[in-house]
């Protein structure tokens, strides 16, 4: 089973119509995110002109059968701290919540799909990280459209 934790880079792009999140979304059997992301999505939402518009196309990805939230628990937590600790040890911290982010996928076996470069700093995580598209290259989806989330 090949299962992706989106970031929020990810979601961010693949609404934006990131061909490269679209192809590795359709080889994945399962789609995840954790309420780090989700908080970090909807606080973006927040400072945009399309908060309902945005957090409605959420809500219905949310419902796609192949989507699922994973929760942040106690076992979410130790592997958290092995992570932050392994980065502070080797002097490459990267924000807390991405660790959080990484810490999640480590408990779940799952494989991250980013567009941040410092999730590749997190030894304990399987990365599938794709270049950031600009905007000439992307497919353009109005329907789709989202605010600037990260």
């Amino acid at each position: 089973m090949i299962g992706l934790l989106l970031d929020t880079s990810a979601y961010s792009a693949l609404m934006r119509g990131h061909s490269g999140v679209k192809r590795a979304l359709g080889h994945a059997d399962e789609t995840y995110v954790n309420p780090v992301v989700l908080g970090e999505l909807r606080a973006g939402f927040l400072k945009g002109a399309r908060t309902a518009r945005n957090e409605a196309v959420l809500r219905e990805f949310l419902a796609e059968p192949r989507v699922h939230s994973v929760p942040i628990d106690e076992d979410t937590t130790e592997r958290y701290a092995v992570i932050y600790d392994a980065l502070q040890r080797r002097g490459t911290p990267v924000s807390v919540n991405d660790v959080w982010i990484a810490a999640s996928a480590f408990q779940h076996g799952l494989r991250v799909l980013t567009t941040d470069g410092d999730f590749r700093k997190i030894p304990q995580i399987l990365v599938e990280y794709l270049e950031p598209a600009d905007s000439q290259t992307l497919q353009q989806r109005p329907e789709r459209e989202h605010d600037e989330t990260r």
